[in-house]
């Protein structure tokens, strides 16, 4: 009489094991991405590591996916759990549903067009050339430069970017506070934010759209806040705090440039909540009609769009160049572009401005 062999003893334990390992080596991966979520989900003056650090919050999403991974191979429901709902957090903060979006206007609205872009030339260094071939190829219209040195501007003087865009306001500068803004349009300087130590100038651009019929004033501030190093920390939040109260006042306004943040920041996302209402000594009145402003790029979905670093340091790509509009201003194809000479990036829209 024949009688079935007894499956292999050591199956059991062998699997037991494995999930011991999978599971393991999920908790070991998430860790470090509670410890990321907890201080991007808590809205504090973080210490300068901390501020950092947040800026790759979008590189969580990695992690925390192969750990959602390796802890249903492991099976154990005490690990999927946290894995799984921190994945689903950090695509949650990729794709935000808090963000402002453009406010729809009344039919019959007269709107304008404007394509415009924007660039850290990083102390000048930006290729000319490349700036004008982009202005040129794509129809841009207000261009903004930060970084802006009085090489860079003989440079695009020589590559005809005057032929192009007519109109310029600029301040060149050697020691990265320089600004430009070019157009096709007229402007006007209307002042300087105060107390920044980059340029951050504000110029009223009359935009007029002959096949609209329509004319529309757009408030522009070319932005350029300190960047969160050392005991500078201080002063980057100042000079988002200046930014977010430019933004607060009347009429259309668009803030774009280097703001040396990312989404990710409490203080960038406190600057895009100022359209909630005026801000004047903490306390908020009237403003921008109870609505947030516009990050352009996120709206877009150019979360994935990195704009630093272009070249130089090996570090994983983030957004730290934004183009900000008050709510009643609508955009369309927005882009980034690498320029030679730049680690940052140029980024890309046009702008829907209502007339008046």
């Amino acid at each position: 009489m024949t009688h079935p062999a007894p499956a292999f003893s050591g199956t059991r334990p062998l699997r037991r094991r494995a999930s011991i390992a999978w599971s393991v080596l999920a908790l070991v991966l998430i860790l470090p991405v509670a410890g990321a979520s907890m201080f991007r989900a808590i809205p504090a003056e973080w210490p300068l590591l901390v501020v950092q650090l947040l800026s790759f919050t979008p590189w969580m999403v990695l992690p925390a996916a192969l750990a959602t991974i390796l802890a249903a191979l492991g099976r154990r429901l005490w690990v999927m759990i946290p894995t799984a709902a921190l994945l689903a957090l950090q695509l949650f903060w990729l794709f935000p549903l808090d963000n402002g979006k453009p406010e729809a206007l009344p039919a019959g609205t007269a709107t304008a067009s404007l394509k415009v872009m924007s660039l850290n030339s990083e102390y000048g260094e930006a290729d000319a050339g490349t700036i004008v071939q982009l202005v040129r190829g794509n129809g841009v219209q207000l261009l903004t430069l930060q970084e802006y040195t009085q090489r860079l501007e003989d440079a695009l003087s020589a590559a005809g970017l005057n032929e192009v865009l007519p109109n310029v306001l600029s301040e060149p500068n050697d020691d990265a506070s320089g600004g430009a803004v070019y157009s096709v349009f007229p402007l006007e300087a209307v002042g300087l934010l105060p107390d920044t130590p980059f340029r951050m100038d504000v110029t009223r651009v009359l935009v007029t759209d002959p096949g609209a019929a329509a004319t529309a004033t757009l408030n522009l501030t070319n932005v350029h806040t300190l960047p969160p190093v050392d005991e500078r920390i201080g002063q980057w939040r100042s000079d988002l705090d200046r930014v977010a109260r430019q933004a607060s006042r009347p009429g259309n306004q668009l803030l774009v440039g280097d703001y040396n943040s990312t989404y990710d920041h409490s203080e960038f996302r406190t600057l895009l909540d100022t359209a909630l209402g005026n801000v004047q000594g903490g306390v908020r009145g009237s403003g921008q009609g109870g609505r947030k402003l516009v990050d352009v790029g996120t709206a877009s979905g150019g979360r994935f769009s990195p704009t630093w670093p272009m070249e130089g340091a090996a570090l994983p790509g983030i957004v730290l160049d934004h183009m900000v509009t008050t709510p009643r201003i609508s955009s369309s194809g927005y882009q980034v572009h690498k320029v030679p000479g730049s680690d940052h990036a140029a980024i890309m829209a046009t702008l829907t401005i209502p007339a008046g």
